[in-house]
């Protein structure tokens, strides 16, 4: 079934109904846009920039510079479309859930140390693959599969490019486990230890090469070198 058109005048839909169709026929995925193309495409209308925010409750990804580096503040990028919410239906079984509140992010935050739970990394802590790029966590609702086979909805710690870059899928703490017990008993000992922790371990090796990361590149090229030679 074709979409409708984002600009057409019979549509009956809001402006977060029209900004997304927006953004999927005029802006595309993977692309960026700025307040003052929204403002042109929507004119007259001073919360457009906000109502096409508000589509992150259902699934959107849209960035700003905050939280891709790459971006100059004027921009936004459009990184992955979420619910139809041009659908009325799809739109109603995805409304957002009641929000979380201060008090129970921090709880959340402090729970998982502060890191993502996808990734591990710390907020403020740069990328290893792009050191222009420093992590900025939120807390979020993530369908999981427990042990026992129940689904629930729980509230967990992401980076914005773990968050941006999911499936969608639920996550299945039962395919954890069943990978835990294929471990032999040393190597289970060990993943209890990392997780009593609550971070891994690390080797020399490990620590050698984080600590090589670190190095300019100039550095990194005698570092070289010296091992070469």
């Amino acid at each position: 079934m074709p979409l409708p058109a984002w600009d057409d005048p019979d549509l009956k839909a809001g402006t977060m109904v029209r900004g997304a169709l927006w953004l999927v026929q005029e802006v595309g995925e993977g692309n960026t846009f700025t307040k003052a193309q929204i403002r042109e495409a929507f004119p007259g209308i001073s919360q457009a920039d906000r109502r096409i925010r508000d589509l992150r409750d259902y699934g959107w990804v849209v960035l700003t510079s905050s939280e891709d580096a790459t971006l100059m503040a004027e921009d936004q990028r459009f990184v992955r479309a979420g619910v139809a919410v041009w659908d009325p239906a799809a739109r109603r079984a995805a409304a957002p859930q009641k929000s979380t509140s201060n008090k129970e992010k921090q709880a959340v935050m402090a729970r998982d140390g502060y890191m993502c739970t996808q990734c591990g990394i710390s907020g403020g802590e740069e990328y290893a693959d792009d050191e222009t790029r420093t992590a900025v966590l939120s807390v979020t609702r993530r369908s999981t599969v427990l042990p026992d086979g129940r689904e629930e909805v729980l509230l967990v710690t992401e980076c914005k490019s773990c968050r941006a870059g999911g499936t969608g899928k639920a996550a299945r703490a039962d395919e954890v486990v069943a990978a835990m017990r294929d471990l032999d008993e040393g190597d289970r000992r060990r993943l209890l230890r990392w997780i009593e922790r609550g971070r891994r371990g690390s080797t020399a090796l490990d620590r050698a090469w984080s600590a090589y990361r670190r190095l300019p590149a100039q550095a990194r090229d005698e570092v070289k070198a010296v091992l070469e030679g």
